[in-house]
């Protein structure tokens, strides 16, 4: 365990964190790409391709023999933020690890595209890939924050529209709650050095445009039925305000008798695993996740 390393990453989180205060959306984007593009990503090919008419990114292993299997990738912020480029490190993290190709889709946002387009469209990419013969017991969705709330959301639509269910479901820090009915978002205000209970309302009004958050695909962790389920991996830290929606997700999926791990690391934030080189914890957890999609997807 790294704890001065966890001290060290809060600290600096925290440095010259003000309360909130709402900012135009494009000024949002702007500070969310200049904040992971300090990240690291390690050496892969990425190329862009167009995916169901959504633009995309391949990225692909930098040498060798690509492993069986195509990581379907949902990149975070907030439903509102984010493009394949700011995930890179991430994305990039896991073709690394388990040798597969990931194919990471620009799904559109809100406040331009409310709920659900981002649903529509990652749903859309995922019967494209089965439309051109791609087996859907190979692909595994993945997906950080919000995209890790579309791995569910995703997956829910699939169901519905009796599309067979992905190979497995990787999601970290996911948000899965727009209720925000979780005991976290409460018990981890002022701990979680990332959000607050009034940056995340003002970017979930932004996504739900006026709707109501009350149904399965706003709220899976609270009212979704995920029978029929592939095997999930939720990862979470203890310092975010978001703990409780993967807490939530897993209980769901046990009494819906899925195969589900829930990996939770103390004292670490949102997305802790984006923290590559500051935090030890950031690289096991991508080494758990990687494992975990080499074993739930066919080796040829």
């Amino acid at each position: 365990m790294s704890r001065q390393q966890r001290a060290d990453v809060d600290a600096m989180l925290r440095k010259g964190r003000k309360g909130f205060a709402p900012e135009p959306v494009e000024k949002m984007r702007e500070d969310f790409a200049a904040l992971m593009g300090l990240f690291p990503v390690p050496p892969v090919r990425a190329s862009d391709l167009t995916l169901a008419g959504r633009p995309a990114v391949l990225v692909q292993p930098e040498a060798g023999v690509t492993r069986p299997g195509t990581i379907l990738y949902f990149h975070g912020g907030s439903f509102a933020l984010g493009s394949p480029r700011t995930a890179m490190g991430l994305t990039a993290g896991l073709v690394t690890r388990t040798g597969m190709r990931a194919i990471s889709i620009d799904y559109r946002l809100a406040p331009e595209h409310p709920f659900p387009a981002g649903i529509q469209d990652c749903l859309a990419t995922y019967r494209a890939l089965l439309d051109e013969g791609t087996d859907a017991a190979s692909i595994a969705f993945a997906g950080d924050s919000a995209g890790g709330g579309l791995t569910i959301t995703t997956t829910l639509a699939a169901r519905n529209a009796g599309l067979p269910m992905p190979g497995s479901l990787v999601a970290f820090s996911p948000g899965l709650d727009h209720t925000r009915s979780g005991a976290s978002f409460d018990t981890k205000q002022g701990i979680d050095p990332f959000f607050t209970k009034e940056g995340m309302g003002h970017t979930a009004a932004m996504y739900l445009g006026g709707q109501d958050p009350n149904q399965p695909l706003a709220a899976p962790a609270v009212l979704a039925d995920l029978t029929g389920f592939p095997p999930i991996l939720l990862q979470a830290g203890t310092n975010e305000l978001l703990l409780d929606d993967s807490v939530r997700l897993a209980q769901r999926a046990r009494d819906a008798e899925v195969d589900v791990i829930l990996d939770i690391t103390a004292g670490v934030p949102h997305v802790f695993q984006s923290f590559i080189g500051q935090l030890d914890e950031a690289g096991f957890a991508l080494d758990r996740a990687a494992l975990f999609l080499s074993q739930h997807l066919p080796a040829r």
